[in-house]
């Protein structure tokens, strides 16, 4: 066994159907009395709800979350957070709101309580990334974790199919590159094959009943360890190219993680072949060089976008994405070639089967 370096990370966690109902219970246990509630538009009415049952305990609502956090709204957010004088931060829904949170608690510190809706596992991490001028900046920074997660099952009880299918394979692109990132550890091995477990099972069954509680609770769980992995080790060439994706061409998050992770792993699994095996485990896959076209069957079985064209990329903007990721060195498993990435990339946009590049 390899010698390797393991320091828990890690919010405090309440998990169960209802677990809402143990909200002021939490906020009072990290001794907050002024909550600023925060959502997307689109949840604005659930937010609305939270600040209601929170009375005078509710310093006020901000439901202008956004994918990717421009500078703006990150801006526009600590602003209003000072304003109102607010001691936590409630952030109830996915990614994209609780990045909102942490770009607020990157500057004040300001504690932050999730309620996720998603499985997007940005909850369970110290990483934060807020865009400016088109180029998505990440970090970690133990300020930013969240210092409680309250996952209740039946919040996510009325997330969209076709966006439980691309929240679920995002969060199991966490696990996949956890399982061969440079600083992994036996500990983080083995949250990322149960969390790629659960997603793989549960979320084929959200697709035949959307409101099944046991499988909303499964994907939710298999979310949080999957993001736990991602939360401790360092990421690779998957999601430095979602990054590049996201911040620089708006491609929506969850969508362009679904298309890219069956490449990306494509890409680095001859290097990997402990990692494949795992996943392929993870997947109920007999051999381990089954395992990315595995990822790549499963999300075209949940009915998920396969190709980066359908996410709204022009072909003519593959070359750009390709000098944008050569352009910083990170770990990964496989050097980082210029013709190889460029083959990824185009049988990404193409959304054709993929296959490790020459």
């Amino acid at each position: 066994m390899k010698p390797f370096l393991y320091q828990a990370q890690s919010p405090r966690v309440v998990f169960g159907a209802g677990s809402i109902q143990h909200l002021e219970r939490e906020i009072d246990h990290l001794g907050a009395r002024r909550a600023l509630v925060l959502s997307t538009p689109q949840q604005a009415e659930a937010a609305q709800a939270v600040a209601d049952r929170l009375g005078s305990r509710a310093a006020g609502l901000y439901a202008q979350a956004v994918m990717h956090v421009p500078i703006e709204t990150a801006r526009a957010a600590r602003a209003e957070a000072a304003r109102l004088q607010a001691d936590c931060a409630i952030a109830l829904g996915g990614g994209s709101t609780i990045g909102l949170g942490k770009a607020i608690a990157l500057e004040s510190g300001l504690p932050i309580l999730a309620i996720p809706t998603t499985y997007a596992g940005s909850e369970m991490t110290p990483i934060y990334g807020i865009t400016e001028g088109g180029l998505k900046k990440t970090g970690r920074d133990p300020r930013v974790l969240p210092r409680t997660v309250i996952y209740d099952p039946e919040l996510s009880s009325t997330l969209p199919v076709a966006l439980s299918a691309t929240s679920g394979v995002n969060a199991m692109a966490h696990a996949v590159e956890g399982l061969y990132a440079s600083d992994s550890n036996p500990i983080l091995d083995l949250m990322a094959e149960e969390g790629l477990r659960a997603l793989a099972t549960a979320l084929p069954r959200i697709r035949l009943q959307p409101e099944a509680a046991e499988a909303r609770a499964q994907a939710l769980y298999g979310a949080w360890l999957c993001g736990s992995v991602l939360g401790q080790v360092s990421m690779a060439l998957h999601h430095k190219l979602c990054h590049t994706l996201g911040g620089t061409f708006n491609l929506p998050h969850a969508e362009t993680h679904t298309v890219v992770l069956p490449h990306a792993l494509a890409f680095n699994l001859p290097q990997v072949p402990w990692a494949a095996q795992r996943i392929a485990r993870a997947l109920g896959l007999p051999h381990a060089g089954q395992a990315a076209t595995g990822l790549y069957d499963l999300a075209r079985s949940l009915g998920t976008p396969l190709s980066l064209r359908e996410l709204g990329l022009q072909e003519r903007d593959l070359d750009r994405v390709c000098e944008l990721a050569l352009t910083q060195q990170y770990p990964n498993p496989r050097p980082l070639e210029q013709h190889a990435l460029r083959e990824l990339l185009q049988r990404a946009f193409e959304g054709i089967r993929p296959v490790a590049p020459d």
